[in-house]
């Protein structure tokens, strides 16, 4: 399967780009350890001249700063174009409203859109309601019924070859 006419890829924060701790608090760039997911800084490495390349985030102990400060302990902020958090936009996933803003303010249609995360309720349905591609980024191998998915990867090896 290919998903085509993509402009803008569109990435879910936490277990999506980087690993989500649940036992640390505060704002994750505070925290002692901080890690990729394995694969994404590889995947990025190869889309992010290709594709307007966009973080987007629910994290309810950062705002679109402290993403920023945490995505620069690993090297990550250079891959993105742009930063968007709830706090900042005034709308939460899976709000329609936080996808459609997104995809007004970087300048792209929402069918042009992928939008990849790791949790469905949050990040595929209201993605798929404003228009846009999704993939559900399946690490943990759940099994579900997902309709709004367009793809479902394990790994971030398997996105790549998708993109039309």
């Amino acid at each position: 399967m290919q998903i085509k006419e993509i402009k803008a890829l569109i990435f879910d924060w936490g277990d999506t780009i980087m690993r989500d701790f649940p036992e640390k608090s505060g704002p994750m760039y505070t925290w002692d350890k901080v890690e990729w997911i394995p694969g994404v800084q590889e995947t990025l490495e190869e889309v992010y001249q290709q594709y307007i390349v966009v973080i987007a985030t629910n994290a309810g102990a950062s705002n679109t700063d402290d993403m920023i400060k945490a995505l620069e302990r690993v090297g990550a902020e250079k891959y993105f174009s742009y930063f968007f958090s709830s706090k900042d936009l005034g709308y939460e996933k899976p709000d329609v409203r936080f996808f459609s803003t997104i995809a007004e303010q970087i300048g792209v249609p929402p069918e042009n859109c992928l939008m990849t995360g790791n949790l469905y309720n949050k990040d595929i349905v209201g993605a798929k309601a404003c228009g846009m591609k999704t993939v559900f980024f399946d690490e943990k191998r759940t099994n579900g019924y997902y309709p709004d998915v367009d793809l479902i990867i394990h790994s971030f090896e398997e996105l790549i070859p998708v993109l039309g």
